[in-house]
């Protein structure tokens, strides 16, 4: 899967939120809608986390250092795992205290036709944003359904932007019902219900996301179909006869690093055995061209050996 950053969806995610909690913000002021801020609120964190993608996609992009020889690119998960819990404390958190408090001490919603324009206006600027994280994620999912790509993606900006939108979405929907179940029935509570179950929403996609990027950040393998492909471009049938074992692992959305032992004929000389491991670097690069640093380690394969129970991992 290609890792692409996905800064056009980044982009027009960034200019839906920063207008529609301007929006938001008017309309929880005039109207008094806990929803309403709650919504505000969460867009106004929606914005920093678009902020904070931008950011991390900019330093990753730095050149490796004698303090960093692998480089900065692992700086995009670090800035994806900021981001949920952003969205945990700002959004999640405030909204569930927020609605506690109209709950406890509800209010009529004054002015309705503001936080219902300003949520209609809202749904329609962000299914306009959801549709270009679709569009997208749709060139790198391939066939993999939503919940898998969300699972496997290595650049983590598509999946935040695609959970957020679709959050946002939600969001607005209960915030809508809220406001309009406390107008027809002149209870206030209702808004301060809306406003948990938007509260809620935002915790369980901070809690997904963070596992999702908590997982990056350890540091994942490339692809089932990735490793395959390397396995396959190793093995030369003459010099290089088999592969012993390897690893792979995602320096960075776009970087892999594979270190492998291989297999040699005992009789070709050292000038032999630099010889095939150069032109296996160069195979393995044209097959996987995200695997930059490669390490191969050759050796003996001994069948006795492996017979023996000496452990001889995939």
């Amino acid at each position: 899967m290609s890792a692409s950053g996905g800064t056009k969806a980044i982009v027009a995610a960034l200019g839906a939120n920063v207008a529609i909690a301007a929006a938001k913000f008017v309309a929880a002021a005039i109207s008094g809608s806990a929803s309403m801020l709650a919504e505000g609120v969460h867009s106004l964190a929606d914005s920093g986390n678009q902020g904070l993608l931008l950011l991390g996609g900019k330093k990753a992009k730095r050149e490796a250092t004698s303090q960093h020889p692998f480089g900065y690119g692992r700086e995009r998960y670090v800035y994806g795992f900021l981001v949920s819990i952003v969205l945990f404390t700002i959004g999640g958190v405030f909204a569930l205290y927020e609605g506690y408090e109209k709950v406890v001490h509800p209010h009529s919603v004054e002015h309705w036709y503001w936080p219902v324009g300003v949520l209609i206006f809202a749904i329609i600027a962000e299914s306009f944003s959801f549709r270009t994280a679709i569009r997208e994620s749709n060139e790198l999912r391939g066939t993999l359904s939503w919940s898998q790509f969300v699972r496997r993606a290595k650049a983590p900006e598509l999946p935040v932007v695609l959970l957020e939108d679709f959050g946002a979405l939600i969001g607005l929907v209960l915030a809508l019902g809220g406001v309009g179940l406390s107008l027809l029935t002149g209870d206030g509570v209702w808004d301060g219900i809306g406003t948990m179950c938007i509260g809620a929403l935002l915790v369980l996609i901070a809690l997904v996301l963070a596992a999702e990027t908590k997982s990056l950040l350890l540091g994942e393998a490339a692809d089932v179909d990735q490793v395959q492909k390397i396995r396959e471009a190793v093995v030369d049938g003459e010099t290089v006869t088999g592969l012993i074992h390897m690893r792979t692992l995602h320096l960075g959305p776009e970087e892999l690093l594979v270190a492998a032992k291989i297999a040699v004929r005992h009789d070709h000389t050292a000038e032999d055995v630099a010889r095939a491991i150069d032109a296996a670097e160069v195979r393995i690069r044209e097959a996987v061209p995200i695997a930059r640093v490669i390490y191969l380690e050759p050796d003996i394969y001994s069948a006795e050996a492996a017979a023996s129970g000496t452990p001889v991992p995939s």
